[in-house]
């Protein structure tokens, strides 16, 4: 696993550089400047970050709050009394010093844990971003993401993606609008269903969607229904 230490004190940067040459399995970049420490997080995502509370006056309180989402935090510090913010900012474990290795071990162990769990849910939130239709006699898997519009044909859809390309399904649209995430998408007409962020301009008769500059109609059946999801009628 990528770690990355940010300490002001050159012993505490030392003291877990061998705990984690011990461990084995950590790959460690130390710091003593804050700021050259979070630049170099940013730029390698690093898996675990030990981060020290008080140095020169800068704190780790409010650099936590500037991690990557997927990094695990491990606070180091002299001073117990942070603890309690500590675990305010998602910290996984607050090691205080001194401790030694047994305790550091233990910490890496949560942060372990932590990490698997993160990437389940990544792959589990990943997974409900898609759909599966049968195309033919074979399935595909569209990212809900990359969808600038859907139109209905007979009792087929036609998925227009914003790279340009297209995918017919025999699905009606109603069934394949159960499907979709609630809130997300509008339908605007007995042929269309939009995604609201893909909708640059609209009014009572009409969508643009972004960057395409494509126009679609607005029924007259969805036009209250449509006005109301996307705001107030635009011109």
């Amino acid at each position: 696993m990528k770690c990355i230490a940010i300490d002001d004190e050159p012993i505490a940067l030392n003291i877990i550089s061998q705990y984690c040459r011990r461990r084995g399995d950590l790959q460690i970049e130390t710091y003593s400047s804050p700021r050259l420490g979070m630049q170099r997080v940013r730029e390698w995502q690093p898996d675990i970050v030990f981060l020290d509370i008080e140095m020169n006056g800068i704190s780790g309180i409010e650099l936590a709050r500037e991690l990557p989402l997927s990094c695990c935090l491990i606070f180091t510090t002299a001073y117990a009394h942070y603890a309690l913010e500590g675990f305010e900012v998602n910290a996984v474990d607050f090691l205080h010093k001194p401790y030694f290795y047994d305790r550091f071990d233990r910490a890496v162990q949560k942060a372990e844990q932590w990490l698997k769990m993160h990437d389940l849910l990544s792959v589990s939130e990943a997974a409900s971003r898609q759909l599966v239709l049968k195309v033919e006699y074979k399935n595909v898997t569209i990212s809900i993401d990359t969808i600038l519009y859907i139109e209905s044909i007979d009792n087929y859809v036609k998925i227009h993606g914003t790279d340009g390309k297209t995918v017919l399904s025999k699905i009606t649209l109603r069934s394949l609008e159960e499907q979709l995430p609630q809130g997300e998408f509008i339908r605007i007409h007995r042929s269309f269903l939009v995604p609201k962020k893909r909708v640059a301009k609209f009014s009572r008769s009409e969508v643009v969607l972004v960057k395409s500059g494509k126009s679609l109609p607005v029924g007259k059946k969805y036009a209250e229904d449509a006005m109301m999801l996307l705001g107030k009628e635009e011109g």
